[in-house]
């Protein structure tokens, strides 16, 4: 069994890699169940170095293959925000992923619809010898006023999928499994994974 370790405390995200690696002999261990305590500042300019940073301070501290993602929403009204700066987008102190949500859609009353978005992941599978492999993924579809759904996290709700008439949280577990931008970049990441398997 390989094991690998998802530099991640969200339950929801640990849970999606999980079953998007179901059926390949890999054990996912959590930071909680190595008793790993650790904050990462998530001070790149980019997705790619966030993974890169959380995924190697996790190698570091654990010695186990680690599999780090950031990912983001990307709003075209707003030039691209809220970005690597999604899961700190609203300005209100502890907000939730509510808030956030909320936030976002006062920013966007003054722009005309529709407001296309994308969701965009990338993934970092660090080594304990410091190498890094990344995958990423992208999911287009466009913000709407009303939530929807009670699957999923973050920005799920608000988000329709171009080609589904559904938003990411309407969808079942298995269907987001397909088409998600962690989907995406889970699926080409695979193969890495075999490499050390």
């Amino acid at each position: 069994m390989l094991r690998v370790l998802v530099a991640s405390n969200n339950p929801g995200k640990v849970k999606e890699i999980q079953d998007l690696l179901e059926g390949l002999p890999v054990e996912i261990l959590t930071p909680k169940a190595l008793g790993i305590e650790l904050s990462v500042q998530e001070v790149g300019e980019s997705y790619a170095e966030n993974a890169a940073l959380k995924a190697m301070s996790f190698v570091k501290k654990s010695g186990v293959l680690t599999l780090a993602d950031d990912s983001g929403l990307e709003v075209q009204a707003l030039g691209g925000e809220p970005g690597i700066r999604s899961a700190r987008y609203s300005p209100k102190p502890g907000a939730s992923d509510a808030d956030r949500r909320k936030y976002l859609l006062e920013r966007l009353r003054a722009s005309p619809r529709p407001w296309m978005a994308q969701f965009k992941c990338v993934l970092a599978l660090a080594t304990d010898e410091g190498k890094i492999q990344f995958t990423t993924g992208e999911c287009e579809g466009e913000i709407i006023p009303l939530e929807r759904g009670t699957n999923g996290f973050g920005y799920d709700p608000i988000f329709l999928l171009s080609d589904h008439n559904l938003t990411m949280a309407e969808l079942t577990t298995q269907q987001k499994n397909k088409v998600s931008h962690r989907a995406k970049a889970v699926n080409k990441m695979i193969s890495y994974l075999e490499q050390h398997l």
